[in-house]
């Protein structure tokens, strides 16, 4: 059973970095649609790049279990704010985005809460 749970934490963890490295990619090879966005919220189009570097380190850090509550917790409120972007009551597309935002901060404050199973670095205090 231990193996079980072990194996589901780290593709659980896998899949949810997936997500953070895809949103990486994208942002690398077209950033306008990002920067766009942030424009239209009166922000810096170069917080796109803040943003991709941050989605890179966390979805790696995630995968290796390195920090891996702070950084659970950290992307849960990283996926609760950048959900405002998405709240377009008007377009469907946008609000799937909203409330897929706010499914993903849910399972981030459930790795948070009870860490990621043993398939992970550690380091030695």
């Amino acid at each position: 059973m231990q193996r079980w749970n072990n194996l589901a934490s780290f593709a659980g963890r896998v899949l949810i970095a997936a997500l953070f490295l895809a949103g990486a990619v994208q942002k690398a090879i077209d950033s306008a649609p990002a920067g766009e966005m942030l424009v239209n919220w009166g922000l810096p189009f170069g917080l796109v790049w803040v943003a991709m570097v941050y989605n890179l380190g966390a979805a790696v850090a995630l995968i290796l279990g390195i920090a891996l509550r702070p950084v659970a917790l950290s992307l849960a409120l990283y996926c609760m704010v950048t959900s405002f972007f998405h709240l377009i009551p008007d377009d469907p597309w946008q609000m799937s985005i909203f409330v897929k935002n706010w499914a993903i901060a849910g399972g981030c404050l459930v790795l948070a809460g009870q860490g990621g199973g043993a398939w992970r670095l550690r380091f030695a205090p």
